[in-house]
């Protein structure tokens, strides 16, 4: 990790601080001592098994994507992968950090750098898939509760289905016609020509085209092996499930029982949409704002709603950076021997 990164990393903590010191302002300090003490760490802790278990099915997804040309590609390397990407996601803004993360811990395990794009490209294909199906049937079950209660995310979620749909139109644009995607990327850059110049134009060019034609080479390939993908998409989709499913545990550990599970779901899929929007590292303030607003209809506000946020930015974003960090101290068991 560089001297940046570590930097931001420190910043990052310090800000998580900071967020919770200003959301006790007006809590009393002896009704959050009494939550905290009468939490249930039972539930607590599938929570954090939600979380783990979320690496775990997206650790399988590269092992299954890597096995294709590499049998004895061992399934710790493969966790490795995903738990640099939680760091680096985390770290960086709009979690920008996390392909290049998954690249160096697959080519630290051996691979060379074209089959660690290979993979990582139809992982990134077929998760985008999901995020949208998941996103499309939170939307129709969650929308209206959204917009009669919390009508102030409204315009958010919006944009965040617009440009999370934008994504996958670009793909399967690059997937069905990719000769027109090509002369239309090269036309949407002609700015570029007019407000630099020509030099940076070109430059721009040829990584965008190198980029659409290892994508199109990833996609033939995803499109001639059925099987692969309902496997991996069903993985993915499974991955994604236990992720969503963690604040409902964080309410059962703090006694909050009378909710619908598949609305909070449902609001959680919501949340994570509306916070890759935000640029900061980790959605930083728009994470913890957007959950404060959607959650406050479950278990009100005051200090169980503080503690609920606390809770969740800890399972879902912190652990997965600690885990970061321990990947980083770990180096692979095994160098797989390229061929």
């Amino acid at each position: 990790m560089t001297r940046k990164n570590r930097i931001v990393l420190f910043i990052m903590f310090g800000i998580g601080i900071a967020i919770f010191l200003f959301s006790l302002r007006e809590i009393s300090f002896r009704s959050f001592v009494h939550d905290v003490t009468t939490l249930n760490l039972w539930w607590l802790g599938i929570a954090f098994l939600c979380m783990f278990l979320s690496l775990v099915f997206e650790a399988l997804v590269i092992k299954i994507l890597v096995q294709r040309q590499i049998k004895s590609y061992p399934f710790f390397d493969a966790l490795r992968v995903p738990m640099l990407e939680q760091l680096f996601n985390g770290i960086t803004p709009f979690s920008t950090g996390g392909q290049p993360a998954q690249l160096f811990a697959l080519m630290q395990s051996g691979l060379d750098a074209g089959r660690a794009t290979s993979s990582t490209l139809m992982k990134f294909i077929v998760y985008q898939a999901m995020i949208v199906v998941n996103f499309v049937l939170c939307l129709l079950i969650g929308f209206n509760f959204i917009q009669e209660k919390i009508h102030a995310l409204t315009w958010l979620v919006v944009f965040g289905f617009i440009i999370h749909l934008a994504v996958i139109i670009s793909l399967l644009m690059v997937m069905y016609w990719y000769d027109f995607t090509k002369k239309f990327i090269k036309v949407t850059l002609l700015p570029i020509r007019w407000i630099f110049n020509d030099k940076k134009y070109q430059n721009w060019n040829k990584i965008v085209d190198e980029k659409i034609d290892n994508f199109y080479e990833e996609s033939l390939k995803l499109k001639s092996n059925w099987k692969l993908l309902l496997k991996i998409s069903a993985i993915t989709f499974i991955q994604l499930a236990v992720y969503y499913i963690i604040p409902y545990f964080i309410l059962l550990s703090l006694g909050v029982t009378h909710v619908n599970v598949i609305m909070v779901i449902s609001m959680h899929v919501l949340i994570v949409m509306v916070v890759s929007l935000f640029p900061i590292p980790g959605g930083a303030g728009g994470a913890e704002y957007s959950f404060s607003v959607i959650f406050s209809s479950f278990i009100g506000t005051g200090s169980k709603l503080v503690l609920a946020m606390l809770l969740w930015r800890i399972v879902t974003y912190y652990f997965g950076m600690l885990s970061g960090l321990i990947a980083m101290l770990i180096q692979p068991k095994r160098i797989v021997t390229k061929k």
